[in-house]
């Protein structure tokens, strides 16, 4: 659920229409998992993965175990839980525009801790993170991946 979309508006017929929309809307594992009841997509991903906890959806949405369900099902591949895995990445909006040096030591921590795990990818459903996070492992030249969940779930 969109939990503050609701929020923006003021009593009355439009925040009537964003509780609507916002108790239909739902991040893709939550949808495939808790509404479909699908955990297996018939996926293939040959490699070792680790799975990166967006902020708002571990804490605004609670979703922590729809995604390693999921992933936990696709063939060929090995799931790891890096240290710090629910550790934000420093990405965080304006935040890595405002605190440019904090955002960068943030995200190399955590890439720290990918790399350690032995992973070929880190997967998250956040493009935000994915970005943050594709962005300093391309810029270290590191080799491991940042792959959005439904990359992963979609491949044969």
């Amino acid at each position: 659920m969109l939990l503050r979309l609701p929020s923006l508006f003021e009593e009355g017929e439009d925040h009537e229409r964003a509780c609507s929309i916002a108790a239909r809307t739902r991040e893709l594992s939550q949808f495939l998992v808790q509404d479909l009841k699908v955990t297996d997509l018939g996926a293939r991903w040959p490699g070792r993965v680790t799975w990166h906890d967006a902020c708002h959806t571990l804490r605004e949405l609670d979703i922590h175990s729809e995604p390693r369900q999921l992933l936990s099902e696709v063939r060929d591949l090995e799931q790891v839980e890096a240290i710090g895995c629910d550790t934000c990445c420093g990405f965080g909006g304006t935040f890595a525009v405002k605190h440019a040096e904090v955002s960068v030591a943030m995200a190399d921590w955590k890439i720290r801790h990918i790399e350690e795990a032995g992973v070929t990818a880190v997967v998250s459903s956040d493009v935000s993170c994915l970005l943050q996070l594709g962005g300093r492992l391309k810029e270290m030249g590191s080799k491991v991946r940042a792959l959005h969940l439904a990359e992963v779930l979609n491949t044969r």
